[in-house]
């Protein structure tokens, strides 16, 4: 929804008024954000009142989120927006995301990948299933703007602040935004029938309140259904044939037997080196993932039309999805094979030349030789990128429980995910902001090589207003282009390479990272009970092996070290021990 946002009141082009992509895109960091915060702050509340409890709760603030934010864009208020769709709809997510992934990894875990790879699956799938259903509703409810005329046949004003105006027949003057055949076909507009020239402001619509809006109760009803439906293994069950000590042996010791208490998991090194790994690869892949489709666009849409298709741009959109889908499915079911450790070794070995060299040179190519090859490779490499993404979020859950067990893997998850919420933050935001840093720096530039006639005419201010045309998004590269010396290289495509190797250098640490990993020190697990077979009747106190007690407890720092007694009569228990 990032496009259409910022052309809310031009939608042939962005208005003055209208939001910029820098002030959109922390929408999408917010959601992110509010997804691991509450998902941090209500873990144990879910574990204790359940799945069916926490879903409902999580249907309600997520579908009432999202239309709340619909009515933010309706009334153009970009606080309603970040309330609704950003933070009400951030904390739906983080309240209805763990439920089912803890609730799997109980019912399946001799497939801990399998189970959570499944579960994320429609987290990251949705997206395919939703992107063709908004593109129709963008274009049902879009409305094309009221036509001024062509620039040779209005006498166009500048005022100081950089907004554009035209005088109507009863004497007023009116907004207005300048439109070329490819701004019309970006707005997904036919260009055959809408005229280039000036469109009128706050005429029109691009649909996307009400699109939203439609989404947002779709969402409220589905997710209400799908709550109710959830449930939890009985006590004492275990698949059949599974044997954990077994499980435990096979994967080297990555595998604990023991369980970390959800107030211990914390004190740690393993939390803080996972929450590190994982949160690099969300990191670096957010900033692909934020815009995603955008990168297309300005990337190769100079030097291939086709690019600028909208029909291109959804087909794009639907295969990434399509990849991140396949990629939670594919890379946690294979973890249950090879490892969770050696999974993420190649989540950030795969990635780093992918945003270090193979995305730079795609840009350098495509300048210079316009071809379908660089388009072609990448294409594959975001898809690729895409997957990885997916995989990291899939495979983390059982990554946590192999490390500390799963019975308090809902509420660890649900702490694990503020590594999520800092790579909302810092990778569409410094995304944003290093593309736009970088694309003032090039306007700059070009505007050095136009003509001040020739710059006066075309935008009807003088260059010394070059700020204030740069702030009512008068002036852009586009525009610019347009008028600079033939031979003058479009700056556009190389606008996210900074950005690219910033996400390099991340991954590379993911990679220091997640070696350094080991299996959790005893001293840090709980001493528990067996747990009662589903088939048993009788109840019995098992003794406490006081031998391996002390040996835990020998040389530990009392001020960090407890045992937590878990049985049915925790009164034998303390005077075995």
């Amino acid at each position: 929804m990032n496009e259409p946002l910022t052309r809310l009141g031009g939608v042939v082009g962005s208005a003055a008024d209208d939001w910029t992509l820098g002030s959109v895109v922390p929408v999408f960091s917010t959601i992110l954000a509010m997804h691991g915060i509450s998902a941090a702050l209500t873990g144990k509340w879910q574990e204790r009142v359940g799945p069916r409890a926490a879903g409902l709760a999580g249907a309600l603030c997520f579908g009432g989120g999202v239309t709340l934010g619909a009515v933010g864009i309706m009334t153009h208020s970009l606080p309603l927006l970040y309330l609704g769709y950003g933070f009400l709809a951030g904390t739906g997510i983080g309240l209805a995301y763990v439920p089912p992934v803890a609730s799997l990894l109980r019912w399946f875990p001799d497939r801990r990948g399998m189970a959570t790879g499944l579960t994320i699956m429609g987290f990251g799938g949705g997206a395919l299933v939703v992107t063709p259903i908004k593109g129709w509703l963008l274009s049902k409810f879009a409305q094309a703007p009221e036509f001024a005329g062509t620039a040779d046949s209005l006498s166009v004003v500048t005022d100081s602040a950089g907004r554009r105006f035209v005088e109507t027949q009863l004497g007023q003057l009116r907004e207005v935004v300048e439109a070329s055949a490819t701004d019309l076909v970006r707005a997904g507009f036919d260009a055959t029938t809408l005229a280039e020239g000036f469109y009128y402001v706050g005429t029109g619509s691009t649909g996307a309140g009400a699109a939203l809006g439609c989404l947002g109760l779709t969402y409220l009803t589905a997710m209400t259904a799908s709550a109710l439906l959830m449930r939890t293994p009985p006590p004492g069950y275990s698949p059949a044939g599974y044997d954990p000590a077994a499980a435990a042996a096979k994967a080297g010791g990555q595998i604990a037997s023991r369980n970390v208490h959800i107030d211990t998991v914390m004190r740690t090194p393993q939390f803080w080196q996972v929450w590190l790994t994982f949160g690099c690869l969300a990191t670096a892949g957010l900033s692909v993932v934020s815009v995603a489709k955008t990168m297309m666009v300005e990337i190769f849409g100079q030097a291939l039309p086709m690019v600028t298709a909208s029909g291109f741009a959804f087909t794009f959109v639907a295969a990434l999805s399509a990849a991140n889908l396949g990629g939670r499915l594919g890379w946690a079911s294979a973890s249950d094979f090879i490892g969770r450790k050696r999974t993420f070794a190649l989540f950030a070995g795969l990635s780093l030349p992918l945003y270090a060299a193979v995305i730079p040179w795609c840009v350098s190519e495509v300048s210079a030789n316009p071809s379908m090859l660089p388009l072609a490779v990448f294409y594959g490499s975001t898809l690729l990128i895409f997957s990885i993404f997916g995989g990291a979020y899939a495979t983390v859950p059982a990554y946590e429980a192999d490390l500390f067990g799963a019975k308090f893997v809902g509420a660890i998850h649900g702490r694990m995910l503020t590594a999520s919420s800092a790579a909302a933050v810092g990778g569409p935001v410094a995304i944003t902001y290093q593309r736009r840093s970088v694309e003032i720096d090039a306007i700059r530039k070009l505007t050095d090589l136009v003509d001040e006639k020739t710059f006066e005419d075309a935008f009807g201010a003088p260059r010394s207003q070059l700020d204030a045309l740069l702030d009512a998004k008068t002036v852009t590269i586009s525009k610019l282009m347009a008028l600079v010396p033939e031979g003058t290289v479009d700056p556009t495509p190389f606008l996210y390479n900074p950005t690219m190797y910033t996400a390099a250098g991340l991954l590379a640490l993911a990679l220091v990272t997640n070696a350094t990993i080991r299996p959790v020190n005893p001293k840090f697990q709980l001493i528990e009970a067996p747990p009662p077979t589903a088939d048993a009747t009788t109840t019995t106190t098992p003794p406490i092996d006081t031998a391996e007690v002390k040996a835990l407890l020998d040389g530990a720092d009392p001020a960090t070290t407890s045992v937590r007694l878990t049985s049915s009569n925790d009164d034998d228990r303390r005077k075995s021990l």
